[in-house]
């Protein structure tokens, strides 16, 4: 399994998501710097999360436009797999590589805390297709613009096409079930072939009980060995 993890100033999942993918590996992951224009082979290249560029002008505006997304760009093209983990996610929006968009969350206050995330029937996916759809995952949030968003076209074609990934669900964690406002409870939407997923919460924080859970590691390992089925 080839693991590429896409760096830019002000990432800070960028290790976290090092660390969890050697645990579930054994090998360590290529950290590939924004200023790059080129990838080598990869089985999965992820986008973490944190705050690219300071999320100057918008959140995955700047990222979007580093020289290392064209090669991204380049790899979906030809079928590889993209996961893109909350600013990740935002910049995935930015490029198009998934559709909406994500805005300032509703209460406009940052979210910090663990959801349900319910994993829903998707076109043919290596991000799904070894999830349980009637197993709610709890997985951590942590953003500001985590406010999923598109017009009622867009958000039913998205829906007929099943690239709805995830939903927020009810937990045993405190707060609302829909903690940012998003349109239809997403949380987490593919492209239109299923190989590149972007979702707000962080799998990378919920890999070990003394992170409070290890549902994040069962997701990744299940997407995982999907991609090398």
């Amino acid at each position: 399994m080839r693991v590429a993890i896409i760096v830019f100033p002000g990432s800070n999942c960028d290790r976290d998501m090092m660390v969890a993918i050697e645990q579930l590996t054994s090998r360590r992951p290529a950290l590939v710097w924004h200023k790059e224009a080129s990838l080598d082979a990869a089985d999965l290249v992820i986008i973490p999360g944190g705050f690219s560029f300071g999320d100057y002008l918008r959140c995955g505006a700047l990222a979007g436009r580093s020289p290392i997304m064209n090669a991204v760009l380049d790899h979906a093209a030809r079928g590889g797999a993209v996961m893109g983990i909350c600013n990740g996610f935002q910049i995935l929006t930015e490029t198009g590589m998934v559709p909406g968009v994500l805005i300032r969350n509703a209460g406009l206050k940052f979210s910090c805390r663990n959801v349900g995330l319910r994993p829903c029937e998707t076109l043919a996916s290596p991000f799904t297709a070894g999830l349980d759809l009637g197993e709610d995952l709890t997985i951590p949030i942590a953003h500001n613009e985590g406010n999923y968003f598109a017009d009622v076209d867009e958000l039913d074609r998205i829906e007929g096409n099943g690239q709805v990934a995830f939903r927020y669900a009810a937990s045993d964690a405190a707060g609302p079930v829909n903690p940012n406002g998003a349109s239809r409870d997403i949380a987490g939407v593919l492209s239109n072939n299923g190989r590149v997923l972007g979702m707000m919460p962080h799998p990378e924080r919920a890999m070990s009980n003394l992170h409070g859970g290890t549902d994040g590691a069962k997701f990744l390992l299940k997407s995982l060995e999907a991609l090398v089925s």
